[in-house]
This record gives C-alpha cells, structure tokens and sequence, in this order.
C-alpha cells in the first residue's frame, strides 16, 4: 500500500541512522576485553588515525611556541581522567558534523583523545606480542609525544618495553625466551623482531636516566643506569674500532657530557649550571627536566633567603627565571617589594 504523494511507508529500520564515532574512540582498551586492535592491519589503521590527529593538532597551534603553550595546558590529571573514556558525541552525527565537532573541541581535549590512543594501540601491540619495525616506530612515537605532554603515563610504559625488549634480544639473540607466552596468530612477518638502532638506544636510554633522576627523584638509580650507559658505549667502541687508540675510544661525546653534568647540577642544587644546560639541550631533555625544576628553584629561593638583606627585584626574577608574581602565587615567598625603588626586601635589619 502506497501512501499520498506515491511513498512507500518506511520500514522500521529505515528511521535508524548509524551512528557515527570519533574514530579514536572507535576501540576500547584491550585490557578491558577489545580484540579488534589484535590485529595488525587494525592496528596500523588506527595508528595512521593517530598520527593524523597529532599532525591537525600542531597545525592548528601555529608556531612552536603556541604548540609548547599547548602542551603546558594539559594537566597530568586530565590526561588520567580520559585515557579510559571516549569522546562523546550527540546521537545521529553525520560525516561532516563529526569532523565539525572535533574541530570545535578544546585543544587541550584533542591532545588528551591522542594520548588515550596511544594507550590503546600500546596495550594491542604488547597483546598481540608484536615486535617487528611498525612496534618500534609506535613505541617511539608514544614515549615522545608523551615527554612532549609531561605525560609519564604515556612514555614511561612504552620506554620500559623498548628498554626490557633490548635487553632480552641482547641476552638471548637467537629467538624468544621460554618465559614468554605463545605469540597470538597475527599476519605473516609481524613478529619479526626489530631492534633498535645505536641512536634511538642512546635517546630512550638517556630519557630513562633524566626520569628516573627528575621525576622520580633517584639520584642513585641514575648514576648508576649512567655508568652502566657509558661503560656499554666503551666496549661497543673498544669492539667496533681496531685502529683508534684507547683514549679516543673511552672519551665520552658530548651529549654524554651535558646528561653528567645535568645529574650533577640536579645533584647540588646549581641552578646557574641547570639554567645553561636547559639552553643546551633539545625539547625532549627540557620537558623531562622540568619535573624536577621546582626543587631546584626552591633551593635557590633559599640560598638568597639567607644571603641578602634585599635585591633588586629584576635581579631576584632574572636569577629564578620568573616573575614576582608567580614568586608570590606559586612559591609562597613571604618578602616585601617596595614599588618606588624596585627592590625586594628579605629580611629587615632589626
């Protein structure tokens, strides 16, 4: 039976419009029981998806100064909130609105949904036992983007993995070891291993170093993981070179220099020291270091407490490297500014 105007009645399933997700929040965690992203073609899929809403985040920011400002906003609280939650968007969104409304989201949002990505693609990868170039590439890209974030639950899981993985291909170079559970099936060459190269070794192990010294606060972890850096790179010298001499083979580079002399300013407090050599190495070292700023601030905050009655107040800001009011707001400091003569009275002459 045809209606007026010659429709045809629309069956009942006809009226339900599918409804269209965020693709990063297509997936759940595979620790909570997601089996799509076990699989591999998925995984890259989803790792392109990644990727692409990294990239449409920068070029959004602009220039590099508006991106770092970006990644400052992103609190570590938020950042735990939403690693298990998916974007939620209104019932019954079509392609374009969809894309309209994650444009519309809060920067700080955005970053936030790649963060929880992250977190699901490196669960899948370690699920699926999956070892070949694509991991690592995926590793890598999660450690640092999560340095960038100051997201120690992105970076650090992945950096053990890669740490750990090295470890075991160098202790047991000819296959896995019986510990290990059977691989899940997957496609043809995805557990083909592949190690890292000398360079990414020497940066994720540097990144480890810096975290376990600034954020964690173990000083004597770091020196030691240093020594073990540095006496491994000794004997890769001393097997790789035959004709160099034994002293060119033990001098350390100098980016082997800057991380020593980062521990040993972080160790003493020298925050003279620790402000060159935060102008002295690139934005991964920065941000790690920045976790273990606020105490070497502190320190020097008290070093002027007990040797100056006053200082002028351009001075105090240009030493701490900030200005008095986040010296009043954030470090509590109890001294007086006089405003006509620019000076920061410590303490009074009694």
């Amino acid at each position: 039976m045809q209606r007026k105007g010659g429709r045809a009645p629309s069956g009942p399933l006809s009226r339900l419009r599918p409804i269209e997700q965020d693709p990063l929040g297509e997936y759940g965690l595979p620790s909570k029981g997601e089996k799509r992203l076990l699989s591999p073609k998925v995984q890259e899929a989803y790792y392109a998806r990644i990727v692409e809403r990294y990239l449409a985040f920068c070029t959004e920011a602009g220039d590099s100064d508006s991106l770092q400002k970006q990644f400052a906003r992103l609190a570590l609280t938020a950042t735990t909130t939403t690693t298990t939650t998916s974007v939620s968007l209104p019932p019954h969104t079509s392609s374009a609105s969809l894309s309209q409304s994650i444009a519309t989201l809060p920067s700080t949002e955005k970053l936030s949904q790649v963060l929880s990505a992250l977190r699901k693609l490196r669960e899948a990868l370690v699920a699926s036992h999956r070892h070949d170039h694509f991991a690592t590439q995926a590793y890598l890209f999660s450690i640092r983007l999560g340095i960038l974030a100051s997201s120690y639950e992105t970076y650090y899981p992945s950096l053990l993995h890669l740490l750990r993985r090295h470890h075991q291909q160098r202790d047991h170079p000819t296959g896995t070891t019986t510990t290990n559970p059977a691989p899940l099936p997957t496609d043809k060459n995805t557990n083909s291993s592949s190690s890292l190269t000398s360079v990414e070794l020497t940066e994720i192990t540097t990144y480890h170093i810096l975290d376990t010294a600034c954020r964690r606060g173990d000083l004597a972890e770091a020196y030691s993981l240093y020594n073990q850096q540095h006496h491994h790179r000794r004997r890769l010298h001393h097997h790789s070179t035959t004709i160099a001499s034994s002293s060119t083979c033990s001098s350390p580079s100098s980016d082997t220099l800057k991380l020593k002399s980062i521990l040993d300013a972080l160790t003493s407090d020298n925050w003279v020291a620790w402000r060159r050599l935060k102008k002295q190495v690139d934005l991964y070292r920065v941000k790690l270091m920045e976790f273990a700023e606020h105490q070497v601030r502190e320190h020097t905050l008290r070093a002027f407490g007990r040797a100056y009655l006053s200082v002028p107040v351009g001075v105090l800001e240009e030493q701490t490297g900030c200005g008095w009011a986040e010296l009043k707001g954030r470090f509590g400091v109890g001294w007086e500014l006089e405003e006509a003569g620019g000076k920061v009275v410590i303490r009074k002459v009694r």
